[in-house]
């Protein structure tokens, strides 16, 4: 009897899958840092309306921006899922405190955060190695 020593192929599928989120989360926050880089009307009133200043909209943006160019650069994309997972954690607080509902507003930041984390997650190995799931 001779061993197989064939590397078993690996599907696809996963990274595939991981990139598609990954692709939503970074589509997302392009179109949120877009919208507050050229202060339109509907961003200016939702932001306010949480509570922060005008002055602090474009700052947001940049840093919103800055994060998802590091999370889409696959070298820095584990730096760039935990700033925006700051990020949303920000979102999430803001939220809070002006006592949005909890599933449509509040958790959204949540909801993105993991689709942002999933998507790393099966996109790239080295994750997967760090924190695997056992059968």
């Amino acid at each position: 009897m001779s061993a197989n020593t064939e590397p078993v192929a690996r599907s696809k599928a996963p990274a595939r899958i991981g990139w598609a989120l990954s692709i939503l989360t970074i589509a997302f926050m392009l179109f949120d840092a877009a919208g507050k880089l050229a202060l339109e009307s509907h961003v200016v009133d939702a932001t306010t309306k949480i509570g922060y200043p005008v002055d602090a909209i474009r700052p947001i943006g940049v840093v919103a921006l800055l994060c998802t160019i590091l999370y889409a650069v696959p070298r820095t994309a584990i730096l760039g899922a935990v700033l925006l997972t700051g990020f949303y954690g920000g979102t999430v607080a803001s939220k809070v405190r002006i006592e949005d509902p909890l599933f449509s507003s509040i958790l959204f930041g949540v909801y993105f955060g993991l689709i942002a984390w999933g998507g790393l997650y099966l996109r790239d190995e080295r994750l997967r190695s760090l924190f695997p799931f056992r059968r």
